[in-house]
């Protein structure tokens, strides 16, 4: 039953669980120090970032991404094919 619990942690740190469970998975925790410490660990975690503002992503921010991306040798080229109306060179008419 413990793998079964550990497999549920992720669930209980989003607090996606419902009480009777969650009652069960605490109560084994309780007797497992190490489902404890997963359990509180990921909790915390989980609670951290949604309690964060979200990032402010700005022009600046973008290209200092790009920059760094650059200096690693990333090569950026858009892969898009050739539309299909410019494949071909049509005749000149005079």
């Amino acid at each position: 039953m413990n793998d079964f619990y550990k497999k549920l942690v992720d669930l209980y740190a989003g607090g996606e669980l419902t009480e009777e469970l969650e009652e069960e998975l605490e109560a084994d925790a309780f007797r497992d120090p190490e489902l404890s410490y997963e359990m509180t660990t990921l909790k915390r975690t989980v609670d951290l970032i949604q309690s964060s503002p979200e990032p402010n992503f700005t022009e600046e921010s973008y290209q200092r991404i790009l920059m760094k991306l650059y200096a690693r040798g990333v090569d950026l080229q858009h892969k898009t094919p050739t539309p299909a109306h410019l494949q071909y060179s049509l005749p000149i008419q005079t």
